[in-house]
């Protein structure tokens, strides 16, 4: 063969090996098949990149014009989502609230929370009912979970409740384990406090305080609060036990308020 012919053979086995990496099977080459292809792009790559970052200069107004929008977007979304998230807490505390005014014995209207009395935030609440809907001075206001407290004003639109940890509130109550009579009232502490009791009551940390039948305004049985400790005070000559509220008084939303 002449020897312009074997020059020629070279040069096409050269160009063909890189067909061959690229196109070949699986096989022990396949590592480098990938670098060869790696090295082919180069060059369009090292070409390309100038135009790719003046197209970028170029749509810069515009694309940060859509992500501005964007933002937005995601913005409006996040506020909805917030939004129905709370509609779904809002309706869960509802059913809760109507499952357990539907299984009372005793008439009862649901309202909510609308504020706190400036004047006393952590013991008073005003709620959305008034006296067009039978809402009377006196009337227990109850949750789900127990005892709240009690109307103290009532409005045309609106009405104060006292909290069962203000120091004007106050219930015949008893130990549900050992049945010990007392009375119970709110402190300036924000907590509660049993009075009435004998040196030698059966009282004990983490009793269940509930409402006694001789209560005036309040149906029996309905769960007050916990023991929490005694409190030792050298100036009384009885027992005073204090008691947690069994209902979150700072969480409150929805109240029942007892009418019968």
């Amino acid at each position: 063969m002449p020897r312009k012919y074997k020059k020629y053979l070279i040069y096409f086995c050269i160009l063909l090996f890189p067909l061959y990496l690229i196109f070949a099977p699986q096989s022990p080459l396949t590592p480098l098949k990938f670098r060869v292809t790696d090295l082919s792009l180069l060059p369009w790559q090292i070409i390309s990149w100038p135009f790719k970052e003046l197209k970028k200069l170029a749509f810069y107004h515009e694309t940060y014009a859509r992500y501005e929008s964007l933002q937005k977007e995601v913005g409006t979304l996040r506020t909805r989502l917030i939004g129905h998230e709370e509609v779904l807490r809002e309706n869960n505390r509802l059913k809760k609230l109507l499952s357990y005014k539907n299984s009372m014995v005793f008439g009862s209207v649901a309202a909510t929370v609308i504020g706190r009395d400036p004047t006393n935030w952590n013991s008073a609440v005003i709620i959305d009912r008034g006296e067009p809907d039978g809402i009377k001075v006196g009337m227990p206001v109850i949750s789900e979970v127990g005892v709240v407290g009690k109307i103290a004003e009532v409005g045309q639109k609106k009405s104060k409740v006292i909290l069962v940890n203000d120091p004007g509130f106050g219930a015949a109550v008893v130990i549900e384990r050992s049945r010990e009579g007392a009375m119970i009232s709110g402190t300036l502490q924000g907590i509660c406090r049993l009075r009435y009791l004998t040196p030698k009551a059966d009282v004990q940390v983490g009793d269940l305080v509930i409402t006694s039948k001789m209560s005036v305004a309040f149906p029996e049985g309905l769960l007050v609060g916990q023991v929490l400790g005694l409190e030792e005070s050298p100036s009384s000559t009885q027992p005073e036990w204090l008691v947690v509220p069994a209902v979150e008084l700072s969480q409150l939303e929805e109240v029942l308020v007892i009418q019968k």
